[in-house]
């Protein structure tokens, strides 16, 4: 298993960012738990590179390396919350732990909430182990109700040790439990061909029982993440042969079947999709049906080609 050392040294440079604002922000639609659309403002929140080095992610190239000033978050939402229309639901992404109280401050709780007042969810994303105290802290000063984004992101008994998360699935299904118990709705990220499992069946089968596993626990939702390269330790798996793409096969049919499964809403990561797909004349519309099936969440007729979903 690599270390943390040894993902950190095969890391490029990160993004250069200004701490008084978002590294980004954007007015999405997404169905609820009913399947009515409701409108929702994400705001990627710039702060404190999250502690846990986990093997695939990427997210620390827009993260800094000293604990996020004061009143950097505050100036962050303003900005944004200016800039963006009305909606129903936010999203404060920051890729890392929303409780982390290096990331955003225990003290800022109170002005966060002030600002997200009208919001009727609020969706943050955090790490199992650091789902405790804070949590329920934050959501006492919320108008709104509180959703809490987790990644499993695989059961595969081989697979998650080696993914430097420092947790198991045992520890996402207690941190499930404890939110759900206090009425604060989970969402969970699985991925799909995760590093150390590089057979097809394989991947769609454990995406499968990961999807099933937090549906069981209490999360409400799931979102299915493809694993990508881009952070140098997943370029050296995957020369190691340790690492295989998704293709655009796998994808439909983990959607398709964890749809079927009728436990909640699931989604599919659609960003930079396109480097999983092997086919120019058919992807444009095999990511359609799936923006589609996001926004409806039921199984459309896939799409014909002679490539045969290749």
């Amino acid at each position: 298993m690599p270390s943390t050392r040894e993902i950190r040294a095969l890391r490029p440079s990160k993004n250069h960012l200004d701490v008084s604002v978002p590294y980004a922000f954007i007015h999405e639609i997404e169905p609820d738990s009913k399947g009515n659309l409701q409108e929702v403002n994400t705001i990627f929140l710039t702060n404190k590179e999250c502690p846990f080095q986990c093997l695939m992610c990427d997210l620390w190239i827009n993260t800094l390396d000293a604990p996020t000033p004061k009143g950097a978050i505050l100036k962050q939402l303003d900005h944004a919350l200016e800039r963006l229309p009305p909606a129903s639901v936010i999203k404060l992404y920051n890729s890392g732990n929303f409780f982390d109280q290096k990331a955003v401050p225990l003290e800022e709780y109170g002005a966060i909430a002030d600002r997200l007042k009208g919001y009727r969810r609020i969706i943050v994303e955090n790490h199992p182990l650091l789902c405790g105290e804070n949590c329920l802290v934050f959501n006492e000063l919320l108008e709104g109700r509180l959703e809490i984004a987790m990644g499993l992101e695989s059961i595969h008994p081989k697979v998650w040790p080696r993914l430097n998360k420092q947790m198991s699935p045992d520890d996402y299904r207690k941190a499930t439990q404890f939110l759900v118990s206090h009425d604060i709705a989970v969402r969970t990220f699985v991925l799909l061909n995760p590093p150390f499992l590089t057979e097809t069946e394989d991947n769609i089968d454990w995406a499968l029982h990961a999807i099933r596993f937090a549906f069981d626990a209490g999360s409400y939702c799931c979102a299915i993440i493809p694993t990508r390269t881009g952070n140098g330790i997943m370029e050296k798996l995957w020369e190691q042969g340790d690492y295989v793409p998704p293709t655009l096969n796998a994808l439909e049919s983990v959607f398709d079947r964890a749809l079927a499964m009728d436990k909640g809403l699931v989604f599919t990561d659609l960003w930079d999709l396109e480097r999983f797909s092997q086919c120019p004349l058919c992807f444009l519309a095999r990511k359609e049906r799936m923006e589609t099936m996001n926004m409806e969440q039921r199984i459309l007729p896939l799409i014909d080609c002679s490539c045969n979903g290749g």
